[in-house]
């Protein structure tokens, strides 16, 4: 493998690890299968055991994760002391409907769908493992690669958490990730160092005051308006109390209170997403945001309780891990494959990983050329078989080589 990118070198350059046309059709089928047949977080037992039966295939072993769904797997044996390389995918899919038509290979689920892309993550990493087994068994490997395909990235806090816990780090001494990103054309990866997705927290407010009749307001408490004050002065209390370059934005998606025109209401609920692109900001917000609400609803005499579910923190990516996949593309692709992505308000529970190992994740582009940069990939008007599966599969086996000293 030339250290130097060859800027007009084709794409399909016999370099060790390339992905053949065969393998290629296959996944491209494979992937489809996974897009008809979206599963939940937790409950992906059938695309759990096709990655079973594919990698077994392959003749490698691999192991269920204690949940029953999800999958951890090695590419040689560990040797217990130089630390491995991992390669995780994220396997459920989203309880919303597949809006394509006209598509042969659309959801079979009713109000399910892959419409975040997790169909590619699994194949990417499927196809870099059953590559990088044949270079095992050729003796081309010089260093265990460790399969991670983990269940419930779409379920706070995440699935990678319940993945820690069951020991898939062991022995791990980085890891990388792909996510697909509509933004960037298909055939190229973005890539940043440091923060790259947000926190993101979910908030429950209820509020509570005896309630009354709208003739008399001043004998009662108003919780219409005192939702709607928590609804408008929280977030300005915030912008006013946190840092503005800790990027920490609170949006309600759901404000419900009463049921009739002339009474006021004994209860009003408030529900949104705290979401932050600093992670020091994000560990202190929810005693920001406890504050906050409860001086607003004190101010209009409501009782509130606060429900305050974490999340994820931000993937922070690491310099050097990123810097392996930079140069990975490039001896693929040549340097104009790589762009500079900027930070998202996404989250993503790979965060979880980087807490305990260094790593990275990079944006895989689905955008075909003409399509609108603002193009929204939950309604699933993308086809990324023809470019972003090779380009995956490639990024992740030349990144387990060039790890590996090969």
């Amino acid at each position: 493998m030339s250290r130097e990118p060859e800027a007009d070198a084709p794409v399909d350059a016999p370099l060790l690890g390339t992905l053949p046309e065969s393998l290629r059709t296959e996944l491209i089928a494979f992937r489809r299968d996974l897009h008809m047949h979206p599963e939940l977080g937790n409950q992906e037992f059938r695309t759990t055991a096709a990655i079973k039966a594919r990698l077994e295939a392959a003749g490698l072993r691999p192991r269920v994760l204690p949940g029953g769904t999800g999958l951890v797997c090695d590419v040689g044996v560990w040797d217990g002391h130089r630390p491995m390389l991992a390669l995780r995918a994220d396997i459920d899919g989203l309880p919303i409907p597949d809006t394509k038509v006209d598509c042969e290979y659309r959801s079979t689920v009713p109000d399910r769908a892959h419409a975040c892309g997790h169909d590619v993550h699994t194949t990417t990493v499927l196809g870099a493992g059953i590559l990088l087994a044949d270079l095992h068994r050729q003796g081309l490997l010089s260093r265990p690669v460790r399969l991670l395909f983990q269940p419930a990235e779409e379920v706070l806090p995440g699935g990678a958490l319940g993945a820690v816990e069951a020991g898939v780090l062991d022995g791990v001494g980085r890891i990388i990730a792909v996510h697909c990103d509509p933004r960037v054309d298909a055939g190229r990866i973005g890539l940043r160092v440091g923060p790259i997705t947000s926190a993101c927290d979910r908030l429950e407010i209820a509020l509570d005051g005896p309630g009354g009749h709208t003739a008399r307001p001043h004998l009662t408490t108003d919780l219409v308006t005192a939702a709607a004050r928590v609804a408008a002065d929280v977030p300005a209390l915030l912008a006013r109390r946190i840092d503005a370059r800790a990027g920490l934005v609170l949006t309600w998606g759901r404000i419900e209170a009463g049921h009739a025109p002339n009474v006021i209401p004994q209860h009003a609920e408030l529900g949104g997403t705290v979401r932050c692109l600093d992670i020091e900001a994000w560990r202190g917000a929810p005693d920001q945001i406890h504050a906050a609400v409860d001086e607003v609803a004190a101010l209009h005499g409501a009782k509130s309780q606060i429900t305050y579910v974490r999340g994820v923190p931000p993937v922070v990516n690491d310099p050097v891990v990123t810097e392996l996949l930079r140069e990975s593309m490039e001896r693929r692709r040549g340097p104009y494959s790589v762009e500079d992505t900027e930070q998202s308000l996404g989250g993503e529970d790979f965060s979880w990983y980087l807490e305990h190992v260094p790593g990275a994740m990079a944006r895989l582009g689905v955008r075909r050329p003409g399509d609108p940069s603002h193009l929204d990939l939950h309604r699933g008007n993308f086809d990324v078989d023809e470019a972003a599966i090779k380009v995956g599969v490639e990024l992740f086996t030349a990144a387990a080589l060039i790890d590996a000293g090969a």
